[in-house]
């Protein structure tokens, strides 16, 4: 008698669960992310609400620029092609060699993670009576050193600053030049981490874009949101 192989389907209801866990899946990692940094920056002294509230005006602001200057650039790509002048042979347009690029700052990248910066310098200054702006000072030469030196330029992207090291090193400038952790050493690898990555990666992207004719220049958008965000986040962690 020959047999029949019959083979049952998994049905909908293992189907349904599977579904419902990657719907958890997608939506407990953006909140565990949110959870920890909140409590990262409520050890900086900021309030629970206050830490999420500032750690979503930074993702939000990412998307938010305000253009602050408009120069001429110059470089391969630059050319506008309304000149007056016609080439002899071809009769098309030359352009001059320069276009109009602007300037930009961040809110997410850049505006937010100043303030903050201020804000923890205030805060600091009254404990530690000005005893840390010599280590914020040193931190700051640091990481705008390093970042310049590891910073990544792509003519038709921007400046990207390494991930992973501007916040390696400032959470190390904290620590040795503190003695250890606590406020003191989270507050200088904050605002010289944050400040120094500003400084580094936005000199490099000012002066390359220039001269690869980049047409939008960020201060603290794409390639210096991730770093920024995690050396403040980092930076928070040994306070």
């Amino acid at each position: 008698m020959a047999r029949i192989f019959r083979i049952n389907g998994a049905g909908a209801l293992p189907v349904l669960l599977i579904a419902l866990f990657v719907i958890l899946l997608v939506l407990l990692i953006p909140l565990l992310i949110l959870g920890v940094a909140g409590a990262a920056f409520a050890r900086l002294g900021f309030s629970w609400p206050e830490a999420i509230a500032v750690i979503i005006l930074m993702i939000v602001g990412y998307f938010i620029n305000i253009p602050v200057w408009t120069f001429r650039n110059s470089g391969p790509d630059a050319g506008s092609g309304d000149a007056a002048v016609f080439d002899a042979f071809t009769g098309e347009p030359v352009g001059d060699g320069q276009e109009p690029a602007v300037l930009s700052i961040n809110i997410g990248g850049a505006v937010i993670p100043v303030a903050v910066s201020g804000y923890l310098l205030y805060v600091a200054d009254t404990v530690s009576a000005g005893t840390l702006f010599v280590p914020i000072g040193i931190c700051f030469a640091v990481i705008a050193l390093i970042v310049a030196a590891t910073t990544r330029f792509s003519p038709g992207w921007g400046a990207g600053a390494p991930l992973f090291v501007p916040a390696i090193a400032a959470v190390a400038c904290g620590l040795l030049l503190n003695g250890g952790t606590g406020l003191e050493a989270a507050v200088t690898a904050f605002v010289g981490g944050i400040l120094g990555i500003l400084f580094g990666t936005g000199a490099v992207l000012l002066m390359k874009g220039k001269q690869a004719g980049i047409r939008q220049i960020s201060i603290g958008g794409s390639g210096m949101f991730g770093p920024i965000f995690l050396c403040a986040l980092v930076s928070a962690l040994i306070a």
